[in-house]
């Protein structure tokens, strides 16, 4: 089968990817998450909710064409999350023109807030390891490799 040379420079577009994601969106989106950082830490935004609120912004993945950016946020000390994500979200435009006069794209991204709901899990993760049933099943895997690794 031929392809065409469209489907060519299609397929080859995806080389170098990793997972879904490429070194470009993983360097663009972290050099976002410093300038969002930065915005929030200076207290910026003047929403009455963010004003004093502390925020991480903990992750930005980017969309494959770089015009959609989602942005995980964490209230430092998990107080009223919902409530700094309406507001963030609310304030959408206002970051966004902040963040184009310090990141340089051929696209204002469409900034998309969430919350970064990842310390949760693991923190019930961490939960589940913790169990006695589990630590017990644990030991014992621990204990056959090594008999394994003696027996060889």
């Amino acid at each position: 089968m031929v392809r065409k040379r469209s489907d060519r420079r299609r397929f080859a577009s995806r080389a170098g990817t990793e997972g879904g994601i490429n070194q470009r969106r993983f360097r663009v989106g972290e050099e976002l998450r410093h300038v969002l950082s930065k915005i929030l830490r200076e207290g910026e935004c003047r929403d009455p909710v963010l004003h004093d609120a502390s925020i991480a912004v903990t992750e930005v993945r980017f969309s494959p064409d770089l015009r959609n950016a989602t942005v995980f946020v964490m209230p430092l000390g998990g107080a009223n999350a919902t409530e700094i994500v309406a507001g963030l979200k609310r304030s959408t435009a206002f970051l966004k023109r902040l963040v184009t006069h310090e990141v340089t794209l051929r696209y204002a991204p469409n900034l998309i807030f969430e919350l970064d709901l990842s310390f949760d899990q693991a923190d019930r993760i961490a939960a589940l390891l913790a169990r006695p049933e589990v630590e017990r099943d644990l030991r014992r895997a621990i204990d056959r490799t090594e008999n394994d690794d003696d027996a060889h």
